[in-house]
C-alpha cells in the first residue's frame, strides 16, 4: 500500500483541500472544519487532523475535536468525521487513521478518547470499547459512544 498518513501540521497546504473534503463527506460547514484546522496549525490546540493521501488525493481522515454533537459534555476529546472513500475500503486505511490518532494523543498526554457512531463491530477491531449511550445533538434516538483507553505499548517503547 502506497499511501501516506499524515497529521495536518506536516502538510499544512492542504488545509483549505481537507476542509472542503470533510465538509463533501459530512455535510458540517467547511468553516467550521478550517477553523478547527486553523487553531491546530497554529498550535492553539493538541486536537488534530489526520489524513491518508493516495498521492496528492485524500482518501481517508479524521479529526479530534471536544465535542462531536452529544450531550455528554464529560466525555472528551472525541474522535470525528471518521470517513474513507468507498473505492478505498476493506484496506485498513481507518485502522491505521485511529491508531495514529491514537498515538499522537496519548505522546501528549491526551487520554482516552472518545467517538460516537451508529456503527457495530468496526471499531472494537481497532482497540476501542462501548463506553455508554449518549443524545446526540438534535436527534431522536440515542448513540453510541466508544473509549479508545491509553495503551501501554507507548511505555515500553519509551
Amino acid at each position: 500500500m502506497g499511501y501516506s498518513f499524515i497529521n495536518l501540521r506536516e502538510r499544512p497546504k492542504i488545509m483549505d483541500a481537507a476542509a472542503e473534503w470533510f465538509h463533501r463527506k459530512w455535510g458540517v460547514p467547511k468553516e467550521a472544519y478550517e477553523e478547527c484546522m486553523s487553531s491546530y496549525l497554529k498550535g492553539d490546540t493538541e486536537y488534530g487532523w489526520y489524513l491518508c493521501l493516495d498521492g496528492d488525493r485524500i482518501v481517508g481522515g479524521l479529526g479530534v475535536i471536544e465535542n462531536d454533537f452529544h450531550d455528554r459534555k464529560d466525555l472528551a476529546p472525541n474522535v470525528c468525521a471518521v470517513y474513507t472513500e468507498e473505492e478505498y475500503r476493506g484496506q485498513g486505511i481507518a485502522g491505521r487513521l485511529l491508531d495514529l490518532v491514537a498515538e499522537d494523543m496519548q505522546s501528549k498526554g491526551i487520554s482516552p478518547l472518545y467517538l460516537v457512531t451508529d456503527h457495530t463491530g468496526f471499531y472494537e477491531r481497532y482497540g476501542w470499547e462501548f463506553y455508554c449511550m449518549a443524545q446526540g445533538d438534535g436527534e431522536d434516538g440515542m448513540t453510541r459512544v466508544y473509549i479508545r483507553r491509553p495503551s501501554h505499548s507507548l511505555d515500553r517503547d519509551g
